[in-house]
C-alpha cells in the first residue's frame, strides 16, 4: 500500500467516526423515543382489550339468541310437535306408525326348566336361563348373548321395508291383556302368552303366540298375521325371517373336536346337515328346510318349522368379540310362506333351548340327536347308540360318573373277551413258529427271494393251521369300538361338571399343575388322569412288544418304534382333552394287562406246540392266494431269466 493510499484510508475512517458522534442522539431524544414507544405499546394493549371484549359480547349475544331460539322451541304447541313426530313416523312405518313408538319392556315366562324373558321391542325372546345348569365358574347359564340377539320379522308395506325388530308389541297371557312381568307356569300345567303389533286398527296386527309348558325344553311359537291384506303388499307371496345370536362360552375349555356349528334338516330328508367348521362360512338352502339350529358343545338353540321355510341363507363366523364369552356368531335368514289372499296366515313353529342330550332331543322325533357327534359312519354311530344306551342305564341308578365309566369299560371288555381271546391265541401261536420262520428268514436272506420267503412263511402258517390274518381281524373289530367311544365321552353331557377323584369336571381336562408358560403341543397345565394313561399305554406296548414276531419281518422293528412314539402323541392331544375319555383308556389299558395274564393261564402252549405239529403231518391243499403267489414268482423269475440273456 503506498502513502496516497494509507492518507485516504485514514481520512475515510475519520469521516465515518465523526458522521456516527455526530448523529447519535442526546439524552433529551432517546427520552422521546422512549416515551413514543411506551405509547405504541399501550395503544396496542389497548386495542387487543377492545378486540376481546368485542368477541365476549358478540359470544355472549350467541348464546343468548341460542337460549332464546331454545326457549322459543320448549315453548312451541305440544300438539304441534307431537304432530310433526307423527307425521315422521308415518312416512317411515305407514300403518305400522303406532307401533313403532314405545319403550322397551320385558317380560319373564318361568318353568321348571327355564327363565325366559321376552322383551316388547321386537317382539321376541331376549333371553333364555337353564335353570338345571351353570356355566364352568358357577354363573347362570344363558344361552346367547342378549345384547346382540336378533329376531327380525321383513315385509313391503305400502312401498316401504317394515321390520318387526323395529315395532314395539304388546303382551297377552292366555288371550288377554298381561298386566304381570313375571309369570309362573304352574305344575302340569302350560299357558299361552303372546306379543302383538298393531297396525291401523285392533283388526290388524302380527302376533308371536308362544305355548309353554311346565316341564319341557320345546315350546310353541305361531307366528300370525291378522287382517293384514290390504296392509302387507299384495304380490308376495313370502315373509323373510332373521334369525343372529352370539354363542357364549359355557365350558372351561373349546372342544377342538366337538364342532359347534349351524346344523340343520332339510324337510324331505332324513339326514342332518351342518356347515363346515370355519372362521367364517355361508350357505344357501334352495329347499325346504324342516329346522335350523345354533349348537354348541353342550347346548343348542333351534327353531323348527312344522310346514318348513322354503328356503334358508346360513352362516357362521367369529368377527364378532364384543362379550368376553363370547365364541361364534350363528345366523339363519328364511322364507316363510305367505297367502296374500287370506285374511289370516299361520306359520306353525317351535323353539327349543336345552341340552345336547341324546335322550331328551331323540323325543321329539325331528333326528335332533343327530347333532351330537357321535361319528358319521354308520358302524361307529351305531355303537355308541349302544354305549349311550348302557351309559344312561347305569347313571340311572345314581352312582358317581366315575364309577359308571369303569363298569361300562368292564361290560365293552367282557363283550370283546372272545376277541381278544383269538387274538392273543394267534399271537401264542406266531411265537411258537418263532423260531422257524427265523430260519425261513436265514434260507432266503437276498431281496430278490423275498417272494419265496413270503411262500415259505405261509406254507408254514397254512401247515400249523395258522391264518395270517387272525390276529389283525380282532384288532379290526376292535378298532371301531375305539373310535366310537373317542366320539362319545367328550360329547356326553351326563359328564358335565361331574366330578370324580382328582377331577373336577370328567368333561374337561383334569389339571394338577398350572404352568406359569405353555408349551406348544402340550399346553399350560398337567392332566394327571392323561399322565396315567400314557405310562399304561407304554407298558402295554412294551408287553405286546415282547410277544411279537420280529425276526420273520424286519419291517416290524420300525412298527415297534412307531407303536411306542404313538402315546408321545396321545400325551399332547389328550391333555387338554376329556379327562373321562383319558380315564376310560386308562382302566382298558389295565383291564387288558390282566386279560393277557388271564390267557396264559387259559391257553396250554405245549397243547398248541402238539396241534401245530399234528397239522404239520396232514395234507395241505393250496388255497387260491398261494397259487396266484405261485404264478407271479414264477413269472417273476422268468423275468429274471429273460434278463440275463
Amino acid at each position: 500500500m503506498n502513502k496516497s493510499s494509507l492518507i485516504g484510508f485514514i481520512l475515510i475512517a475519520a469521516i465515518l467516526f465523526g458522521w456516527m458522534y455526530w448523529m447519535q442522539p442526546s439524552k433529551e431524544q432517546l427520552a422521546e423515543q422512549k416515551r413514543i414507544q411506551d405509547s405504541i405499546m399501550t395503544a396496542r394493549r389497548e386495542a387487543a382489550a377492545l378486540d376481546s371484549l368485542r368477541l365476549l359480547e358478540e359470544q355472549q349475544h350467541e348464546a343468548e339468541a341460542q337460549q332464546l331460539a331454545e326457549l322459543n322451541r320448549a315453548t312451541m304447541d305440544s300438539t304441534a310437535l307431537a304432530a310433526e313426530e307423527e307425521r315422521v313416523r308415518k312416512d317411515k312405518f305407514g300403518a305400522f306408525a303406532t307401533a313403532s313408538n314405545g319403550e322397551e319392556r320385558y317380560w319373564t315366562v318361568e318353568n321348571k326348566l327355564q327363565k325366559i324373558t321376552f322383551s316388547s321391542q321386537g317382539g321376541f325372546i331376549k333371553e333364555v336361563e337353564l335353570k338345571d345348569y351353570k356355566t364352568y365358574d358357577s354363573l347362570p347359564l344363558i344361552s346367547f348373548d342378549p345384547n346382540t340377539a336378533l329376531f327380525d320379522l321383513s315385509f313391503f308395506s305400502n312401498n316401504r321395508i317394515i321390520n318387526t325388530s323395529q315395532l314395539y308389541f304388546q303382551p297377552y297371557l292366555n288371550g288377554q291383556p298381561c298386566q304381570s312381568d313375571h309369570i309362573t307356569v304352574g305344575e302340569g300345567d302350560s299357558l299361552v302368552f303372546a306379543l302383538r303389533a298393531y297396525a291401523d286398527s285392533d283388526d290388524a296386527y302380527l302376533e308371536y303366540e308362544f305355548k309353554i309348558r311346565d316341564d319341557n325344553y320345546m315350546f310353541d311359537c305361531n307366528l300370525r298375521t291378522v287382517g293384514m291384506k290390504e296392509i302387507i303388499a299384495n304380490n308376495i307371496n313370502y315373509l323373510n325371517l332373521d334369525w343372529q345370536v352370539d354363542l357364549l362360552q359355557h365350558e372351561k375349555d373349546v372342544d377342538r373336536f366337538t364342532t359347534s356349528t349351524v346344523y340343520y334338516k332339510p324337510m324331505n330328508d332324513n339326514d342332518v346337515d351342518r356347515l363346515e367348521d370355519r372362521k367364517h362360512k355361508e350357505e344357501v338352502i334352495n329347499s325346504s328346510v324342516n329346522w335350523v339350529s345354533f349348537k354348541e358343545r353342550f347346548f343348542c338353540n333351534v327353531l323348527v318349522a312344522k310346514n318348513g321355510f322354503s328356503s334358508a341363507k346360513i352362516g357362521v363366523n367369529t368377527d364378532h368379540p364384543g362379550n368376553p364369552k363370547y365364541l361364534k356368531t350363528m345366523s339363519s335368514s328364511m322364507e316363510i310362506p305367505y297367502d296374500n289372499t287370506a285374511e289370516v296366515n299361520e306359520f306353525p313353529m317351535s323353539f327349543y333351548f336345552g341340552p345336547n342330550h341324546f335322550k331328551t332331543l331323540r323325543s321329539y322325533g325331528l333326528k335332533l340327536q343327530r347333532q351330537i357327534d357321535v361319528g358319521n359312519f354308520f358302524l361307529i354311530r351305531w355303537i355308541n347308540y349302544g354305549v349311550i344306551y348302557v351309559f344312561n342305564w347305569l347313571g340311572s341308578y345314581g352312582w358317581n360318573y366315575g364309577i359308571v365309566i369303569l363298569i361300562l369299560t368292564i361290560l365293552i371288555k367282557i363283550l370283546l373277551f372272545p376277541i381278544a381271546f383269538r387274538s392273543y391265541k394267534s399271537t401264542a401261536v406266531t411265537r411258537l413258529l418263532k423260531p422257524e420262520m427265523e430260519a425261513i428268514a436265514a434260507k432266503y436272506p437276498r431281496e430278490e427271494d423275498a417272494m419265496k420267503k413270503q411262500q415259505a412263511v405261509m406254507n408254514l402258517q397254512k401247515q400249523a393251521g395258522v391264518s395270517p390274518t387272525a390276529g389283525c381281524v380282532p384288532m379290526l373289530l376292535q378298532f371301531p369300538i375305539l373310535i366310537a367311544v373317542f366320539r362319545f365321552f367328550p360329547s356326553s353331557i351326563e359328564l358335565r361338571q361331574q366330578s370324580f377323584l382328582w377331577a373336577e369336571d370328567l368333561s374337561t381336562y383334569d389339571s394338577i399343575l398350572d404352568l406359569p408358560f405353555r408349551i406348544p403341543g402340550y399346553g399350560d397345565h398337567v392332566s394327571l388322569f392323561c399322565l396315567l394313561m400314557t405310562i399304561t399305554t407304554f407298558i402295554y406296548t412294551y408287553v405286546n412288544n415282547k410277544q411279537m414276531d420280529t425276526g420273520a419281518n424286519p419291517q416290524m422293528k420300525g412298527m415297534k418304534i412307531m407303536m411306542y412314539l404313538m402315546p408321545i402323541l396321545f400325551l399332547g392331544i389328550f391333555n387338554s382333552y376329556s379327562a373321562g375319555l383319558s380315564y376310560y383308556y386308562m382302566l382298558a389299558n389295565i383291564i387288558t394287562f390282566l386279560q393277557m395274564y388271564l390267557f396264559r393261564v387259559l391257553i396250554d402252549e405245549d397243547k398248541i406246540r402238539m396241534k401245530i405239529e399234528e397239522n404239520k403231518r396232514k395234507p395241505v391243499k393250496k388255497s387260491r392266494f398261494q397259487q396266484r403267489l405261485e404264478e407271479a414268482q414264477k413269472a417273476q423269475q422268468q423275468q429274471l431269466r429273460n434278463a440275463k440273456r
